[in-house]
């Protein structure tokens, strides 16, 4: 508006472009009441916080991680106090058209389990009587983009539950963008001793049975899996309980059992 003011102001006093003055001017006026009355219109900032398989939050645009991964997604309206909305957040993947997913909430959560790019746009329509605002064609609203990584996973060979206090359970060596999971030891007569449903680090076989250490020797594990990416594992493999193996050196992959 000042400098709209100044314009008029300086093309007067001068006389300067006489013959687009006033056509001029009346363009800027335009343009600056239209910047004044935009900035009291009902307007969206869409955000995203994510919370990945260990709790952690993380709030941003872009996102790049393994699943499963929970997303709370926020519109953040301004200015609607008064006004009627609707929201439309639609999904899609890389290089696909059409969304596999719309939601219709102004925050929605979604919990990805499906390696890929997956991109999140949000328009909102704001309407008051007769008066209709398009976010959409009025504003540039930044999409969401999230990538979710292609699955691993990798079962040692042994551990040594003596207290040291390292390699103490056996559990998934890596592991990421894992969507089923279920783990079972044996002992050498098919003696089921123990089974677990999650990979992370606080679960696992601690080396006993019925609340009793078992004996040092050769057990067997099966695990079954699916990832992200829609891979499938079976793994079935020896695992050695050396409960007389101390770690020295926690760095050293010459003492830390495969």
């Amino acid at each position: 508006m000042k400098s709209f003011a100044l314009f008029c102001v300086l093309s007067i006093k001068y006389g300067f472009m006489n013959k687009y003055r006033t056509i001029l001017c009346a363009l800027l006026a335009i343009v600056s009441i239209s910047a004044a009355f935009a900035d009291d219109l009902p307007s969206i900032n869409p955000s995203a916080t994510y919370t990945n398989k260990d709790g952690m939050e993380e709030t941003g645009t872009e996102y790049s991680g393994s699943a499963p991964l929970k997303v709370l997604f926020r519109a953040n309206p301004e200015n609607a106090t008064g006004w009627s909305a609707y929201y439309e957040w639609r999904f899609s993947k890389e290089n696909e058209t059409e969304p596999y997913m719309v939601r219709y909430e102004e925050d929605t959560e979604y919990t990805f389990t499906e390696a890929g790019t997956h991109t999140i746009e949000l328009n909102a329509v704001f309407t008051q009587g007769t008066d209709t605002v398009n976010c959409k064609e009025l504003y540039e609203i930044t999409p969401i983009r999230i990538t979710i990584s292609e699955s691993k996973l990798v079962m040692p060979n042994a551990f040594s539950p003596n207290g040291d206090p390292y390699n103490e359970k056996y559990q998934a060596k890596e592991y990421q963008s894992l969507v089923e999971f279920h783990a079972t030891i044996y002992n050498r007569w098919g003696q089921k001793l123990y089974e677990w449903d999650d990979p992370s680090e606080d679960k696992g076989w601690d080396g006993t049975f019925h609340g009793s250490p078992v004996k040092d020797g050769v057990y067997f594990v099966h695990v079954v899996a699916k990832g992200a990416d829609g891979r499938h594992y079976n793994i079935r493999k020896d695992v050695n309980l050396l409960r007389g193996h101390h770690e020295i050196d926690s760095s050293s992959s010459s003492t830390t059992p495969e």
